[in-house]
């Protein structure tokens, strides 16, 4: 007589229950790609006409060394270089600014006193900035220096106001890429007897350096974008100005905005210049973010 524990044992088949789920696999995987490639079109689209309608001006000579001085609303002619020089200037003294002190907050957040009552008004601070428009940055600004100081309406200004705005991305995106470090890093420090904050510096940094790289670039590219601060606080120069402290100043979003008054749409010059200058921002913010992201890969910790 044979026991149960002799007898075969015979395969259970989940047929159905497997055939359910390639279904509903497949339906999450179509249903996911169709939202990337909704997501895609628009920006697609856009790059193809900016490049379509503004690759012609910039490949031309004389684009990336003059200036628009001298230069007529309907007289072709002249370059985009004191825009780029403006923009490059602009963006160089925010994040100057700004990428200190936002690593800084977020290392307090996550590493020190993320709990304490300085952490949680940092924290609500931070979530405030995060939904200032730049017109209010920028008439903050205006009222806190140039009315109340009596600075004078400089790209120094124009910087101050982009750091409202560029600081919560930084403190936010630092802070997510802090927190996701191993604890075990940390420990592995302090176990050898390094000190906090060199364990911080030398460790906790560089294992989230190619997030907080990428959180970086996202803020400076929100900033080099914004007109607003630029029309209140300096005003659009179509020449040379290399001085930050004082006199108008050229720049990529305000080119743009001079074109469009200047008859764009309706005149082939400033409509071709204001394509031009769109493209030319679009590439100076992509070599920004290649040069970041080859910086970070060079210093980041290697796997052994």
């Amino acid at each position: 007589m044979t026991s149960l524990l002799d007898r075969p044992l015979k395969p259970r088949t989940f047929s159905g229950l497997g055939r359910r789920r390639r279904i509903e696999n497949i339906a999450a995987t179509v249903l996911v790609t169709l939202a990337m490639v909704l997501a895609l079109t628009p920006l697609a689209l856009v790059l193809w006409s900016v490049i379509a309608k503004g690759f012609k001006v910039i490949t031309s000579t004389v684009w990336w060394t003059h200036s628009q001085a001298g230069m007529t609303s309907f007289v072709a002619g002249g370059g985009a270089y004191h825009a780029v020089v403006g923009t490059l200037l602009q963006g160089l003294v925010c994040a100057v600014i700004s990428i200190p002190i936002g690593i800084m907050v977020a290392i307090y957040l996550v590493e020190y006193g993320g709990g304490s009552a300085l952490g949680r008004l940092a924290t609500f601070m931070v979530d405030i900035l995060s939904g200032v428009p730049s017109i209010v940055a920028a008439l903050f600004i205006y009222a806190l220096c140039v009315a109340t100081l009596g600075l004078p309406r400089s790209q120094l200004a124009v910087s101050l106001a982009l750091v409202l705005l560029m600081l919560p991305v930084i403190v936010r995106a630092t802070e997510e890429m802090l927190r996701i470090v191993p604890v075990d890093l940390r420990e592995a420090g302090y176990a050898l007897g390094i000190p906090k904050w060199k364990t911080i510096a030398r460790i906790v940094i560089p294992a989230g350096l190619s997030g907080i790289i990428t959180g970086i670039m996202l803020a400076v590219a929100r900033v080099l974008g914004e007109t607003a601060p630029l029309l209140i606080l300096v005003g659009y120069s179509q020449s040379m100005n290399y001085n930050i402290f004082s006199g108008f100043m050229g720049s990529l979003p305000g080119m743009m905005y001079d074109q469009t008054l200047a008859g764009a749409g309706i005149g082939p010059v400033p409509t071709d210049r204001l394509w031009g200058a769109a493209l030319t921002l679009i590439l100076v913010i992509a070599v920004i973010n290649i040069g970041a992201r080859v910086i970070a890969k060079m210093y980041a910790p290697r796997k052994t």
